[in-house]
């Protein structure tokens, strides 16, 4: 896994064997961040990564200003290696939870100017995973909430709906309130 942006740019971590995700590669990760660059700013502004898997999406949020990220992963060797990344690269902006999505976004006190969701591409309920998140209150006004997946998924007839990114076997669908 490598940041491909920002102050931690080149900075690279290789999970162990026993790792199950499926880490966003970089040439989605650097389309979708030349989208998102050229329509936000990045500081003072806050992230949730969902489904966090290595955490990359939260580090390259993080590299480019974000001002607080928020990691959710309910595997504990990847939220171990989320707390590694973080504690390398000196990352005190950062809060990681061992936890269900679900639950974790049910009881969030907070507020979120970007959310990003990746979850297993066969997880069991992902048609429900648009309305699960923005059914809650935790996206902010103006926020935008991101959902990488395969392309047997359409959410295009979604209300909040917005637009579509293909970069391989990779989308990422937009959503805002």
């Amino acid at each position: 896994m490598r940041i491909i942006g920002g102050i931690y740019k080149g900075r690279t971590f290789s999970p162990n064997k026993k790792f199950k995700a499926r880490p966003t590669t970089d040439v989605a990760k650097e389309g979708l961040f030349n989208i998102l660059g050229n329509r936000f700013e990045f500081s003072n502004k806050t992230v949730l990564d969902l489904f966090s898997g290595t955490g990359s999406i939260g580090y390259e949020f993080l590299s480019r200003g974000c001002t607080e990220a928020t990691f959710i992963e309910s595997d504990f060797n990847h939220y171990r290696f989320i707390l590694n990344v973080l504690e390398t690269l000196k990352i005190e902006n950062a809060s990681v939870f061992k936890s269900d999505v679900f639950k974790y976004i049910k009881t969030c006190p907070q507020k979120f100017n970007f959310i990003f969701a990746d979850p297993p591409f066969d997880f069991k309920t992902f048609p429900d995973i648009p309305d699960a998140i923005l059914d809650t209150d935790i996206l902010a006004e103006d926020g935008l909430f991101i959902l990488e997946h395969p392309s047997e998924f359409q959410f295009t007839k979604h209300k909040y709906f917005k637009e579509i990114r293909n970069y391989g076997k990779v989308n990422f669908s937009f959503f805002e309130k």
